[in-house]
């Protein structure tokens, strides 16, 4: 079977993902995120005639890499869903998929779309101010930081990118941004200089950059969707694997599966008991080996958590 280019995508802790999802040869399983398609692979590699891999992407590019899978050997047990994983239920319903085995969420940006200058996720480019995971809707970077008032870059850059001077920035971007607008990096470099703590300028634009791209994607609102559905789609025994890359990210993780909500404690039945949907593996998140982090250092920040799906009825989602 032909490999997914590696320089598309490195795929993070792929042994740790694959021993979390506890792969069995007929299993039905899902990667919410298939990206340059590393991990999917893997999984399919370990999957006999009976078992199936529904994988999820909503970039046009990450389907042109689905088809290297489609026209494998085992191109039969593969499933390319282009839909954002927050239609992760209706979308596996739809093909009688439920209830799966496994399910797979790795949350980071590939290297692909890092790479890709006129994606416009990357501080190393220049390009438009886009960064759009689906790039054929939606508004832009550039319509954020045009559009918004001051009081929204604030709350969004304070919220989503834990900018400590959030006020300041959003007035320099509310203020720079003029007649023309901000419509590349440069310009939005150029816009913030002012505020960019010096020796700390990659670290202070990756906080921006994420704040900005946790907004037009929705990000924090589509990943509650799709946790709440794990719990609506996976067997009991079924494994939950997530790996995040930011604070947000790992709380609303860890969270519910401790609790089975993103805040407070679990909600318990008439007799006390807590009612939660998943059994926690990871009480601390599993992260990459030093000799990972020497040959992809966007591991570095990445956190592992695993689950198992807890034998008890839930209200069903719409």
């Amino acid at each position: 079977m032909d490999t997914p280019n590696a320089t598309y995508h490195r795929p993070v802790m792929l042994q740790e993902c694959l021993d979390g999802l506890d792969l069995r040869p007929e299993g039905r399983y899902v990667d919410v995120t298939f990206g340059g398609g590393g991990h999917s692979w893997a999984i399919l590699e370990q999957l006999g005639p009976q078992g199936h891999l529904f994988s999820f992407d909503q970039d046009a590019d990450a389907e042109r890499q689905a088809q290297v899978l489609q026209q494998g050997p085992r191109g039969d047990r593969f499933t390319f869903i282009r839909a954002n994983f927050g239609e992760l239920q209706r979308e596996l319903d739809n093909r009688g998929a439920i209830p799966v085995d496994g399910l797979l969420a790795d949350l980071g940006v590939s290297s692909y779309q890092f790479d890709t200058p006129e994606r416009g996720f990357s501080t190393r480019f220049d390009g438009p101010l886009d960064m759009r995971m689906n790039p054929d809707e939606g508004p832009t970077a550039a319509d954020v930081v045009n559009d918004y008032s001051e009081g929204e870059l604030h709350r969004i850059f304070g919220m989503y990118g834990e900018v400590q001077n959030a006020r300041t920035l959003a007035k320099a971007v509310a203020q720079g941004r003029g007649t023309r607008g901000i419509q590349t990096i440069a310009d939005l470099k150029k816009t913030i200089a002012s505020c960019t703590p010096r020796g700390k300028e990659n670290k202070y634009l990756a906080q921006v950059f994420q704040a900005l791209r946790i907004e037009v994607n929705n990000e924090m609102d589509v990943l509650k969707a799709m946790l709440e559905q794990c719990a609506q789609v996976l067997r009991p025994g079924g494994r939950l694997v997530v790996m995040s890359y930011h604070s947000l990210e790992d709380r609303l993780v860890k969270n519910y599966l401790a609790a089975g909500k993103f805040f407070g404690e679990a909600d318990k039945d008439l007799y006390g008991n807590p009612q939660k949907p998943f059994e926690v593996l990871t009480r601390k998140p599993i992260t990459a080996s030093e000799e990972e982090l020497q040959l992809n250092n966007r591991a570095r920040s990445a956190k592992l958590r695993i689950g198992i799906r807890n034998d008890f009825p839930l209200n069903p989602k719409s």
